[in-house]
């Protein structure tokens, strides 16, 4: 990936109603702490249709309220082909959305897509769907997503800093 400012991210899980809104919202939150007067655009959507117009998973709300995040207003969408153009980062909360993601994808936009807490932190390890499990697993999920925001902000902070010399970054 080249060492393009990245000004707009879309954060994907399989039915956009439980990882993937949790990640827009406490992202949204990180990086307005951070980065107050940068406008980024975000957005999470779904690789499926079921939960196309649905809320947010209750526990999901109710996990993100516990740490001062709102993402009661947002609603469950399904990737568009139009979203791979976009967005500078589309990032699948774990593998199955990575590959389906890429899947859909023209070959010229698979670059911008990858596992987030791969691409955040380094670590090739996936987001697990809470969906099935209780508070706690929510409660977990959201500590991972808390972590990598905040590395994910590091990371598009010091690229952000440095000069576009036309050359691929290593760091990306």
């Amino acid at each position: 990936m080249s060492a393009k400012p990245i000004n707009s991210i879309l954060f994907v899980c399989l039915g956009n109603i439980c990882r993937s809104p949790l990640a827009e919202g406490v992202f949204r939150a990180v990086w307005a702490e951070r980065e107050p007067g940068r406008n980024m655009l975000l957005d999470s959507a779904a690789t499926s249709g079921w939960e196309v117009g649905s809320a947010p998973d209750p526990r999901s709300i109710a996990v993100a309220v516990r740490h001062g995040v709102d993402i009661s207003r947002q609603r469950a969408r399904k990737v568009t082909p139009e979203d791979f153009s976009r967005f500078d980062l589309i990032l699948g909360m774990d593998r199955s959305n990575v590959a389906d993601l890429k899947a859909l994808a023209p070959a010229a936009m698979c670059d911008r897509i990858h596992l987030f807490l791969e691409f955040a932190q380094g670590k090739a390890r996936e987001v697990p769907d809470p969906y099935y499990d209780g508070a706690e697993a929510f409660a977990s999920v959201y500590r991972m997503i808390r972590e990598a925001s905040e590395a994910l902000a590091t990371r598009l902070e010091a690229r952000a800093s440095v000069p576009d010399s036309g050359q691929a970054s290593s760091t990306m």
